[in-house]
């Protein structure tokens, strides 16, 4: 209608791995956050591969709100690849990314929304405020194997990731359309967030303590997606690899003058066998580390020339294209 005001609209993207315990719960204190916006809305449930009942109890939320979309993936295909689908599928305004297990407080919705509207930026991440207070009882390893992570990867390169930023992040829809303009498929959405550069400014929050569940993130899988996120903008380590192989190669040719020399003029033989076996294992070790890191970097260019899709759907829910075909 003519004197009717359209409303924007907030598309919230929720990747979920067996969450079934937190679906309903995230669903009922984010639905609080979201009445004080005056704003229309939709949730977008990607369930990447759940073994337990979180399909299920999203399929009871849809019944419940049509505002409620949902994906299902054919199988565990991991968090960047539902945060995608998630997006892609979003047609808000607006677009924010959380997590399901509450960790990523709903209170900072509004806060995120007034920024966006009211002072012009384009995207508002969400960062935790250190770890002193620890509520998610992390170990001190994996504390400062954090702290190390972001220092080295702003050092190695070209953009700069807020210390502790998390995938809490509202964009506004040019933001959202640059994003899926990139179609790598070793994707690190922290860095890509920075990549796309626009006006950016962050909220901080203290940690959230889990109340139901637990976490599927082990040490391996975060360095694993350390290690994706540092092959992925930065070609620095192989050339450290590079310079660390031309200076073991200056200090052997060095030894080997040194040798040579010794024996002409002052006769001195030549000895050393614990000597010589530890420099054979450190090159070796040496040479295996720069295979190593090639090795990643061929491994993503490997995935990304097999072009395969970064997901599979199984099962779509209150999905507005197809409703319009059918």
């Amino acid at each position: 209608m003519c004197g009717d005001i359209m409303l924007e609209k907030l598309s919230i993207v929720v990747p979920c791995f067996n969450e079934e315990k937190m679906v309903p719960c995230f669903y009922q204190e984010t639905l609080i956050y979201i009445k004080e916006l005056a704003i229309n809305y939709e949730i977008i449930f990607v369930n990447d591969g759940s073994s337990d009942n979180t399909w299920n109890e999203i399929i009871k939320l849809n019944t419940l709100d049509n505002n409620i979309r949902a994906i299902n993936f054919s199988r565990n295909f991991g968090k960047e690849a539902a945060m995608l689908a998630g997006i892609r599928s979003a047609k808000g305004d607006y677009v924010v990314v959380m997590d399901c297990d509450l960790q990523h407080p709903p209170y900072l919705l509004p806060k995120m929304y007034y920024l966006l509207k009211k002072e012009a930026y384009d995207a508002v991440g969400a960062y935790r405020l250190g770890r002193t207070n620890n509520k998610r009882n992390e170990s001190f390893l994996r504390i400062l194997y954090a702290k190390i992570f972001y220092k080295f990867i702003n050092k190695m390169s070209n953009i700069n990731i807020k210390t502790n930023a998390t995938d809490y992040r509202m964009m506004k829809r040019r933001v959202v359309n640059a994003l899926l303009e990139i179609n790598e498929y070793n994707r690190f959405s922290k860095g890509l967030f920075e990549w796309v550069g626009f006006r950016t400014t962050y909220v901080g929050y203290e940690d959230v303590k889990r109340t139901q569940g637990k976490s599927s993130w082990s040490f391996i899988k975060l360095l694993n997606y350390a290690l994706e996120g540092i092959t992925s903008f930065s070609t620095v380590p192989l050339k450290l690899s590079g310079l660390l192989g031309l200076l073991c190669a200056s200090m052997s040719f060095l030894y080997m003058a040194y040798v040579i020399i010794d024996r002409i003029f002052r006769g001195t033989e030549v000895s050393g066998w614990a000597t010589t076996v530890s420099l054979i294992l450190f090159l070796g070790g040496i040479m295996l580390i720069s295979l190593g890191l090639l090795g990643e970097y061929i491994g993503r260019i490997y995935n990304e020339v097999k072009k395969r899709p970064l997901y599979i759907i199984d099962e779509i829910i209150n999905n507005e294209e197809d409703q319009d075909d059918k």
